[in-house]
This record gives C-alpha cells, structure tokens and sequence, in this order.
C-alpha cells in the first residue's frame, strides 16, 4: 500500500481490545496523514489520516465509545471504554472532517510512516484571525535496518 498516496482507500479498523470495529474511507487517502502539537495530541502520539463522518461506519461497539472534550468543545476524542484506546475524532480545525488513527486501521502501522507532517496545535487555526494551519515540522521515523 503506498501510504504517499492521496487516491481514496477505504479500510476496516478496531480498537485493542476489539469491542469498537469500523469502516473508514479516507478520501484524501493517505496523504492526509499528520500529527499535531496540540495539549491532547500531544500526550496521545498518534497518527491521524482524514475521513468525514460520510466515509465513517461504526460496525460494532458504538455504546463502548467515550467522548472527551475540553477547551472550545469542539473537538470529540473517541475512544474505547475497555481498552483506552483513541480511535477516531471529529476536528476543532474542521469540525466537518475526522481524524482516524492509523494505528487502529486494519494492516497499517504508525512505524510504517516514513515521515509525517506535524501541525502545530499550539497556533490553532481557530485561534488566529486569518484561520491560518501552521506547520510544526516533520517527524521522521527511520528504522534500523
């Protein structure tokens, strides 16, 4: 799977334990894949890739989500009751997208990500006047070969 790519791919996904099972396609594909320097982003580590609520199908396990907000309240962090596990959450940036953790899709792997951009969470679009993204960095993953 070419994870440069931004051609749409749909994928199932699960949290740890297996209680929460979904279907995400991700229209931008791949491409979308960042993390954030955000207070939650931050502390969590993962890796999102952009669906919508559309492209997003809870198959199982939708009484086993837990919803955390803070700040605007705009954001929903989903995650398992059981296991702990972030699957999934609706974006303060753009409250009409998904970010779904790549961790939880079927045969994807954060490690699997080369280099990933990172947004700086700490200048939030919706903070600033002009509603601008500010890139962080790159995080860049290099395995020992």
């Amino acid at each position: 799977m070419d994870l440069k790519s931004s051609e749409p791919v749909t994928l199932n996904g699960l949290c740890h334990c297996g209680a929460v099972k979904f279907t995400a396609r991700l229209p931008l594909g791949f491409a979308s894949a960042r993390r954030c320097t955000c207070s939650i982003c931050r502390m969590r580590g993962a890796i999102a890739v952009t669906s919508t609520d559309d492209n997003f199908t809870i198959l199982e396990g939708a009484e086993q989500l837990a919803t955390y907000r803070f700040n605007t309240r705009t954001a929903e962090h989903h995650f398992c009751r059981n296991c702990g596990i972030y699957t999934h959450h609706k974006r303060r940036s753009n409250p009409d997208q998904l970010g779904v953790n790549v961790a939880c899709l079927e045969g994807i792997s954060p490690f699997d990500f080369r280099e990933v951009v990172v947004y700086d969470g700490q200048r939030h679009p919706g903070d600033n006047p002009a509603h601008r993204t500010y890139t962080a960095g790159t995080l860049t993953f290099t395995p020992v070969e």
